[in-house]
């Protein structure tokens, strides 16, 4: 296997498969178009996720105007991280006078998601929001159509979609690179989070990547339990982090895609040293292909030789597809983002990481649930919409 850095231009080339333009981070200029920007934050209740409260800060053609935060020591700490130019407890106000064009909704925690992001796009933002997006579809179906309908951007923080060695990744499959796409395994970090809450704080991240290398899923099937014994809606709990009603300690889950790729999806603490760091592999008719999840995310492919009396050796092999003057880092993963956000405004196109993408990767959370609780095959897109863990 050959492992040596890709060329700008290499970069480049495997980006225009997703329908983006990528640029060096914090290089894009917006045709003289200035920004005024606005970070929205809780600390002590979903805090800022990755890197958000500064993703807008040092960029010529952005002016950070101001930040909100509850929490008057953390909204101080933001305020000076981001050097925003003026403070506020709450984000109804800052809307209301700074009048901001593009808004960060920072906190992790994605319950007040919602009421944030309709009051932003509604004072007319185009957002960038921390993942979750929303924590029930519903939610984020009304979203969406209101952007729409202002004709706003919303991009979602799956950094790892608009990583350099995903996109090269994505290049490399086409190409042929482990014969025809078969399975993706993907598995979260089955830590003491294993099962639902695992599944919504990490696994969005995993299902955007799934759909971004096999397209849509057309059903799903999925065995949930609860310490030991299948999950009932009465097992349903709130999760550590305010991300809605999570289900479960142990979730298996199977989608099938087109083409007949099948894909998996793996939440269980009893796995987790075998499966070791959390991510995807993929099978394919030649060989294989393991994205190792991260904000950085790192990519091997596997040699193996013959099976034989004696066994087989397999040996995983890192590739470094990045460009020569790409350094991953949050800020560089964050900076893709903004750029790839920035650009979509100004040629009126869906981001690469739109809040479409992230409502799809929750529909798979939600089609889990579906499947689990009633014992069959779930056919997707959902026609239900709300929270399958709510009560009515």
């Amino acid at each position: 296997m050959q492992n040596n850095p890709w060329t700008r231009r290499h970069f480049l080339a495997a980006s225009a498969i997703a329908g983006v333009a990528l640029s060096t981070p914090r290089l894009f200029a917006a045709e003289g178009k200035r920004y005024r920007a606005a970070i929205i934050g809780h600390t002590g209740a979903g805090d800022y996720g990755h890197g958000l409260d500064v993703v807008f800060t040092g960029r010529d053609n952005i002016e950070v105007v101001a930040v909100a935060d509850p929490n008057d020591a953390g909204r101080a700490k933001a305020k000076q991280r981001s050097r925003a130019q003026r403070d506020y407890s709450d984000y109804r106000e800052l809307l209301a006078k700074e009048k901001p064009n593009l808004v960060s909704v920072a906190m992790r925690w994605s319950d007040p998601h919602h009421a944030i992001c309709k009051a932003a796009l509604e004072a007319g933002a185009h957002l960038y929001v921390e993942k979750p997006f929303t924590t029930a579809l519903a939610e984020a179906d009304e979203l969406l159509a209101l952007a729409d309908k202002k004709n706003l951007k919303i991009a979602v923080a799956h950094q790892m979609h608009l990583a350099p060695v995903i996109q090269a990744l994505k290049q490399k499959l086409s190409d042929g690179l482990i014969g025809e796409l078969l399975q993706l395994r993907a598995h979260g970090k089955q830590d003491s989070r294993a099962g639902g809450e695992d599944m919504i704080v990490l696994g969005t991240h995993l299902f955007d990547l799934m759909r971004f290398f096999a397209g849509d899923p057309l059903w799903c099937t999925a065995q949930i339990l609860h310490r030991g014994r299948e999950a009932t809606r009465e097992d349903a709990r709130a999760a550590g982090e305010k991300i809605g009603f999570v289900l479960g300690d142990e979730i298996e889950a199977q989608f099938s895609f087109q083409n007949g790729v099948h894909g998996t999806f793996t939440s269980r603490a009893g796995n987790r040293e075998t499966a070791a760091h959390w991510g995807i592999e993929f099978i394919g008719s030649k060989g294989a292909a393991r994205i190792l999840a991260d904000i950085a995310p790192r990519v091997f492919v596997r040699s193996q030789t013959p099976w034989s009396d004696a066994g087989t050796k397999i040996e995983w092999s890192p590739m470094t597809w990045e460009p020569a003057d790409f350094k991953p880092s949050v800020d560089a993963a964050n900076a893709l983002m903004i750029d790839d956000l920035l650009a979509s405004i100004e040629k009126n196109r869906q981001p690469a990481c739109s809040a479409h993408d992230a409502t799809k990767a929750i529909e798979m959370a939600m089609a889990i649930y579906h499947a689990g609780l009633n014992h069959q095959r779930v056919t997707l897109p959902l026609k239900r919409r709300d929270h399958p863990l709510v009560r009515a």
